[in-house]
Order: structure tokens, then C-alpha cells, then sequence
């Protein structure tokens, strides 16, 4: 990587970082904030975006663009708003070449490591915090 691809990756962070935190905040005012119907919509519409990115500007799609483009949106943009979208992006990988145990693994690991992980930090905090 050269410092362009930096460069592009960062702008595109900051901008898909903006995104997911206006939106999140018009969904949350919109519908409450009692369930994280912000941040599932950022998830969503992220993976939504990465994939048909990856499709479209891919080697069989319709838009080639050059490689420091699509890194500065699918790194860059969708990193910044959603990092679900590179976990689904790279399951989804998975599952295409028949990899199914792990796709799966991947799923299952994800989900149960990053929840430990969120509580194990919570816990950490909250004994730092006394």
C-alpha cells in the first residue's frame, strides 16, 4: 500500500463514520432508542452497500474501477459505517466456494467472541470504575 491508498482508506472512514452517526441518530430520534434500530440499519444498509460494490465493480461486473477506488469505498467508507459489512462481505466469500464449515464458524465465532468481548470490556470498566 502507498500513502494515496492511506489517504483514500482515511477520507473514506471519515465519511462513512459521519454517516452511520447521522443516521443512527435520525433512526433513534425516529423510533426510540428502547431497541438499536439505528445501528441494525447501518448494519444492514452497510452489507447491503459493500456487496453490491464488490459485485458491481468486480472483475464480472458491469463498472471496473481501479483497485485504490474500491478500497477507499469497501475499506474506507463501508469500514467506517459498518465493520458488520466486511464480516458478511468475507462470510459470504466463504459460503461461495463451498466453504460452509467455515462460513459458519466464522458466524458463530464472531457473534460469541465480540459479545465476550463487549461484556469482558463492560466488566473490566465498571471494576476499574469503583
Amino acid at each position: 500500500m502507498n500513502r494515496l491508498d492511506y489517504l483514500l482508506v482515511a477520507g473514506g472512514g471519515a465519511f462513512g463514520t459521519v454517516a452511520r452517526y447521522w443516521l443512527s441518530g435520525v433512526v433513534g430520534r425516529r423510533f426510540g432508542e428502547t431497541f438499536p434500530y439505528g445501528t441494525l440499519l447501518v448494519n444492514v444498509s452497510g452489507c447491503l452497500a459493500i456487496g453490491f460494490f464488490a459485485a458491481y465493480t468486480g472483475t464480472e461486473g458491469r463498472a471496473l474501477l481501479r483497485p485504490e477506488w474500491r478500497l477507499a469505498f469497501m475499506t474506507g467508507v463501508c469500514g467506517g459505517y459498518t465493520t458488520f459489512s466486511s464480516f458478511s462481505l468475507q462470510t459470504l466469500n466463504l459460503a461461495t466456494d463451498g466453504d460452509w464449515l467455515r462460513a459458519g464458524a466464522n458466524v458463530m465465532l464472531s457473534v460469541a467472541l465480540c459479545l465476550g468481548a463487549v461484556w469482558l470490556g463492560h466488566l473490566c470498566a465498571t471494576v476499574i470504575s469503583r
